[in-house]
């Protein structure tokens, strides 16, 4: 009898697969071969660009465009760390165990001569926007360098997650407006809370794998309230964008659009299986278009403000 395959969401096929066999583990290094995590790091940006009032909106397309080649950048270079602390981790989980530092594809040297290369890119991004923004999102860096560190110590990384992924909505917040308001506070708990919820669902994928080494997760330790404790998340970030809407005084386009992204946060929920890894991470996936309508809000309510 044929045995069954071990799940894994690395991609070889597609552009990846076409790559010189030399750039190709870096290329997987980065996850490349999977945008759907820069799509998660770039969309708080956008939300953070679009909310405050009184930017010009040449001044928001120059920033949504920027913070979209940083977010491939920095998210790449995020991976990179995490695979730095956690090769060891991965080699013993089906769905890493191919990832380039785990099954030996790449050394640590060229794993961190890369990592220099991705940050020096991130660094001359990050010196185009205002002093308060390159204040910022060097400071962030301490979260990217912390958060591999969290399963280890708590059975909350995926809040950790939060904060790190989460971090472009004030930053882009500060980038367009240059100051911190109310707003940017309320938006930023909205973003953590979203990727708490989003994250656990993604580490339903690994809680056997997770169990047998002793990893911690929210994932792991919500299984047996997994709806209702994704539920509560996703129902906290409709709640905390809300705030961000009235504190920053948009316009009714927001409220019109707001309650489509609630009724697909709530769909999630009612699909929600944690015994189905492939499920759930065509839910994880989902978040990018979730994201996207609450984008297309934030720009409405800017339109209509």
């Amino acid at each position: 009898m044929d045995q069954p395959v071990p799940h894994t969401d690395i991609r070889v096929d597609g552009w990846i697969g076409r790559l010189p066999a030399r750039l190709r583990p870096y290329a997987l290094l980065a996850r490349l071969d999977r945008p759907i995590g820069t799509w998660l790091l770039f969309l708080p940006g956008i939300w953070g660009i679009l909310l405050p009032p009184g930017v010009p909106m040449a001044r928001r397309i120059f920033l949504i465009v920027l913070f979209g080649i940083g977010s491939i950048v920095m998210r790449g270079a995020g991976c990179v760390v995490n695979d730095m602390w956690d090769r060891d981790i991965d080699r013993q989980v089906a769905r890493t165990a191919g990832r380039p530092l785990a099954s030996g594809a790449l050394s640590m040297r060229e794993a961190a001569l890369f990592l220099a290369a991705l940050l020096l890119i991130g660094f001359n991004i990050l010196m185009n926007l205002n002093t308060l923004s390159q204040v910022l999102g060097a400071s962030s860096l301490i979260l990217v360098g912390l958060y591999p560190l969290a399963k280890r110590v708590t059975w909350w990384p995926q809040l950790v997650m939060g904060f790190t992924f989460g971090f472009g909505a004030p930053l882009g917040f500060t980038a367009a407006a240059d100051r911190i308001t109310p707003a940017l506070f309320a938006l930023y708990a909205a973003t953590i809370v979203w990727q708490l919820g989003f994250d656990t669902i993604y580490g339903f994928q690994d809680m056997e794998d997770d169990a047998r080494i002793g990893v911690r997760s929210t994932s792991r330790l919500m299984a047996g309230h997994a709806r209702l404790f994704v539920g509560i998340c996703y129902a906290l970030t409709v709640a905390g964008l809300a705030a961000a809407g009235w504190l920053a005084h948009t316009g009714y386009g927001f409220w019109l659009a707001l309650p489509v992204a609630g009724v697909l946060l709530a769909w999630q929920v009612s699909r929600l299986d944690p015994r189905n890894p492939a499920g759930c991470l065509r839910l994880f996936r989902f978040n990018r278009e979730t994201g996207l309508v609450i984008a297309l809000a934030m720009l409405a309510g800017l339109l209509t403000r």
